[in-house]
């Protein structure tokens, strides 16, 4: 038996290895709270889902001229020997190429594939297909695409938000006052892109909580912040958060509870907002009693709350989950304009920030360390979509999508490559999506599992997991890199990344400008030479390659952190101006109002989404479906393992229903149930949850889509709440994902539909 280190994306562990097979898995010493998602490993790695050999899908293979592209997703595969199938992807990249050209090709990737900075899936794939040319890519994330564009306009550019925001430590001696929208769901901090060490954030809110901080939900959901007492709770309508702020807003401004000199020195526009806040123009004021009725909660709440962050040092931040929702961009920028009127930005504890509870990373105050990666130049076409309009651009080649003040043509695309992530779990409307994906020509997968990416391809080479190769794990979000050794040989035929791209790289005639000519040992240490140099410039030395192998970690300096996150703008806004066009806090935008779009005028406001519980629609679905993400895995990595499925109900993923919610429909707790509306339906078991509005239901995302019958608006089997969700961008500005605006009903199901 022998140990190995390995990464992933939710901890570092030490793997036991005794005959070829896992044998155990612990966290390391550094980690006080290591995520039990690492027990995925001990029967994913080698689960009867692995994909074994190179194969090809039967109708490709066949019929030459259509690819029998209706049959993508329920045909069988052939395997094939792998020299075979690297000459069947190459003469089609190459067909592909010269009859359309490369902005036809939909180079996608999602980059959650692995923790390592060499055999990243999303890294070795651009850079493969930069030397071929270029390709289509996706621009943003479904994370935080909205937030991704709105707040550059607003107030800083997202990474700095992301990286630079108040951390657990300010907060927890700073703070009085702690409102939360959108809760703080601990159960994300289990994983950060890149990987992460110390599983630590719900010691920092408990450390929050024993210094007195108080906090306040304003959530549909307790469990988005179960720690806290129930009278700090407030449980609005789900995507009303931007009117109740509006609430709060107006009590600011008619009782002389807001800083009207920051809102003069440091921002731009508060008197066209607060004309819009009184209702001067429209004639509606934003008042609590206003805001009562949108969001269902009580107007005196508003008021009070309202005037307790008046009172106190208090700090305002916003869930991700908020920005994924139709006009998912108002709600971020109304906490920027909240936290302008309360005027404690760039003072300690006090401000807004995002994202605390999305990642373990959020909240640290760790050294922000530019590790090296891969180099994967640059993409000749220079062209990307929205990530989330992936549908859109398959089924509308030509049509233009507005974007941030850009009109982009979608191109026809003819071959998508994917190697890393799941659209069949990121995307919204999957049925929509099944219609969409059947349309090029050719699909290529590289993939580890027999997961729905690969069921959904025409030719899929089998990819090895981080545990079959050597890399090293760094994030410039995490304190530590470390060295990720080989723990097993690969699975039967698989291949690293690296390995099928330089296969296919030499087959096109570029295989030395891919691979330099330098091994996977050769590329660790270049990746960290590379590091070391980036160190010495900023005054501290990394250990030799040789050394840090043989030690297996290091731990980063700890870093010295001067001032507060926009204290030096406070001090002095003309000589630390923001990135923003005017220097300032833009609480309203010229340039955005320039654009002239219909879904996001030029400062925040209310806009009713296309569904909630307030519409029409809703006396036929009366249920608002939330998709959070799972409490047992990452997306849908390891969904097959027996971790993930021991979790779950008959083999189904668990939704969340409000007992009285349930009894009303005859519905038992354990009872398996029928989740529907117009785009689709899916099953799943019930589970009671108190705490979670009646009119509320949270099905988790990441179970592998299995629809009935391979086709569009067949039952889905397993619980993928993306068989129900909205395909439609958050607005003509950033086009991210709706994923939280969604309307349902749910039923018990019959034994007909159990029995599929």
């Amino acid at each position: 038996m022998k140990s190995y280190r390995t990464a992933t994306q939710w901890g570092v562990y030490d793997v036991c290895v005794e005959n070829g097979e896992l044998t155990s898995v612990s966290g390391i010493k550094e980690d006080p709270d290591p995520s039990k998602f690492s027990s995925s490993l001990l029967d994913g790695v080698h689960h009867p889902t692995r994909i074994k050999r190179p194969a090809v899908r039967k109708g490709w293979l066949e019929d030459k001229v259509s690819r029998a592209r209706h049959l993508r997703g329920v045909d069988d595969f052939v395997e094939v020997p792998w020299d075979e199938l690297i000459e069947l992807a190459a003469d089609e990249l190459t067909r592909v190429k010269a009859q359309h050209g490369n902005r036809c090709i939909f180079g996608g990737s999602y980059g959650w594939a692995s923790a390592g900075r060499f055999h990243h899936a999303q890294s070795q794939l651009h850079r493969f297909i930069n030397f071929f040319g270029g390709c289509t890519r996706a621009m943003n994330s479904y994370s935080t695409a909205a937030a991704q564009v709105i707040l550059p306009h607003v107030v800083a550019p997202w990474e700095e938000v992301e990286l630079e925001q108040p951390s657990w430590q300010e907060l927890r001696d700073e703070t009085e006052l702690f409102v939360a929208f959108g809760g703080i769901p601990l159960r994300n901090t289990q994983v950060a892109y890149g990987g992460i060490t110390e599983h630590n954030s719900s010691e920092k809110v408990e450390s929050l909580l024993q210094n007195g901080v108080e906090f306040i939900n304003v959530s549909p959901n307790v469990a988005d912040l179960p720690q806290v007492n129930t009278n700090q709770h407030i449980l609005l309508r789900p995507n009303t958060d931007v009117a109740f702020m509006l609430g709060v807003a107006y009590i600011l401004e008619v009782e002389e509870l807001l800083d009207r000199r920051f809102l003069s020195t440091h921002c731009k526009g508060y008197k066209t907002f607060a004309r819009y806040l009184l209702g001067k123009d429209d004639g509606i004021p934003k008042s609590p009693e206003w805001a009562s009725a949108i969001t269902d909660t009580v107007a005196d709440e508003i008021v009070s709350l309202a005037r307790k962050m008046a009172s106190k040092r208090t700090f305002v931040s916003g869930a991700w989950s908020l920005q994924r929702a139709h006009h998912g961009e108002q709600p971020f920028w109304m906490i920027v304009v909240l936290s302008s009127m309360l005027g404690g930005i760039g003072l300690k504890g006090q401000g807004f920030g995002f994202g605390y509870g999305a990642e373990g990373f959020i909240g640290s105050d760790y050294l922000r360390f530019p590790w090296a990666t891969l180099p994967k130049g640059r993409n000749p076409e220079g062209f990307a979509i929205p990530v989330a309009r992936i549908a859109d651009m398959l089924l509308n080649p030509g049509d233009h999508v507005e974007y941030d003040g850009d009109a982009i043509e979608y191109p026809d695309i003819k071959l998508i490559y994917w190697a890393g992530g799941n659209p069949f779990h990121h995307h919204q409307d999957l049925n929509r999506l099944v219609s969409a994906w059947r349309r090029p020509d050719t699909v290529i997968v590289n993939e580890p599992w027999w997961s729905p990416i690969a069921k959904w391809a025409d030719i899929v080479f089998p990819a090895t997991t981080s545990l079959e190769r050597q890399d090293i794990c760094a994030s410039s979000h995490d304190n530590y890199a470390h060295f990720m050794e080989r723990a097993l040989k690969p699975h039967h035929e698989s291949k690293s990344d690296h390995e099928i791209f330089t296969l296919l790289a030499s087959k096109l005639g570029f295989g030395e400008r891919f691979t330099e000519n330098k091994s996977e040992l050769e590329w660790l240490e270049s990746i960290w030479q590379r590091s070391s140099s980036t160190a010495k410039s900023l005054g501290f030395e990394l250990p030799s390659f040789d050394d840090f192998c043989l030690a297996g970690s290091y731990r980063l300096p700890d870093r010295d952190r001067k001032g507060v996150w926009l204290s030096d703008f406070r001090t002095d806004p003309m000589k630390n101006p923001l990135k923003t066009p005017s220097g300032l806090i833009e609480i309203y935008s010229d340039k955005i109002a320039g654009f002239s779009y219909r879904e996001c005028p030029g400062h925040p406001v209310w806009l009713p989404p296309i569904e909630w519980l307030g519409a029409e629609l809703a006396n036929t679905y009366p249920l608002h479906l939330l998709s959070c993400q799972p409490a047992t895995r990452l997306h849908s990595q390891y969904d097959q393992a027996q971790y993930s499925q021991d979790r779950k109900v008959q083999g189904c993923e668990v939704l969340f229903i409000n007992p009285k919610t349930a009894i009303s429909r005859g519905i038992g707790d354990g009872d398996m149930v029928k989740v529907f509306n117009a785009r689709g339906a899916c099953l799943a078991g019930a589970r009671y949850q108190e705490g979670l509005r009646r009119d509320v239901v949270v099905l988790p995302t990441g179970s592998w889509f299995n629809p009935a019958f391979g086709e569009e608006h067949s039952l889905e089997l397993n619980g993928n709440p993306n068989a129900l969700t909205i395909d439609i961008g958050t607005s003509e500005l950033a086009q991210g994902p709706s994923a939280q605006t969604c309307l349902v009903e749910i039923e018990k199901a019959d034994e007909k539909e159990k029995r599929i």
